[in-house]
């Protein structure tokens, strides 16, 4: 089932989420309509607090960039994965700027720097423990989803002056003031 994605000002995209156990009820149907709100909305990663479920979940699949990208030479292959109360080890390398985006912040891109390599201890789907390293385009969605069980946004890792331009579109956003090929659901409260 394809769900609304939480939009910017919404509480729970703020908030650091809680990890889960093999008992969390409807896990494996909550995983499917993750992948396929993702897809429907042409994302390639999505996090739980993005469908209003404030738990350490987010599902990547990075294989859909291996059919846009034409040199693959020196890129790690794409990759499709469940992240289940996933912890970050290690971030290293010297920092290289990415223009990123959000489902949840539409129509909002910005250049962001962070580690090209991590490495990531987590759960897959049947709470089988990994631990891996990834590195380039991978990491980079990694460490965006991470964030987001983290409670932070990628608007916030961009540099002053830019947060500054985007104030109106993100208050856009919080409004309501903004549609898109996918549901959006928008902080009715205050």
């Amino acid at each position: 089932m394809i769900l609304p994605i939480y939009a910017y000002g919404q509480p729970v995209l703020k908030k650091v989420a809680a990890h889960i156990g093999p008992e969390f009820e409807g896990l494996e149907q909550l995983i499917a309509d993750m992948w396929e709100t993702m897809y429907h909305a042409d994302g390639v990663g999505l996090a739980a607090p993005q469908i209003g479920a404030s738990i350490r979940l987010f599902v990547i699949d990075t294989e859909q960039l291996d059919k846009d990208e034409k040199d693959k030479k020196d890129k790690e292959p794409g990759f499709k994965k469940v992240f289940i109360n996933a912890e970050m080890l290690d971030e290293t390398g010297e920092t290289w700027t990415y223009e990123e985006g959000c489902l949840s912040i539409p129509r909002i891109r910005g250049d962001v720097e962070r580690p090209p390599v991590i490495r990531l201890r987590y759960l897959d789907e049947q709470f089988q423990p990994h631990e891996e390293s990834f590195s380039g385009i991978n990491a980079r969605v990694i460490q965006h989803e991470y964030d987001h069980i983290q409670g932070v946004l990628f608007t916030e890792r961009l540099k002053p002056l830019k947060k500054r331009l985007i104030q109106r579109k993100l208050e856009d956003i919080r409004q309501g003031k903004i549609s898109m090929d996918y549901k959006l659901r928008f902080y009715s409260g205050r």
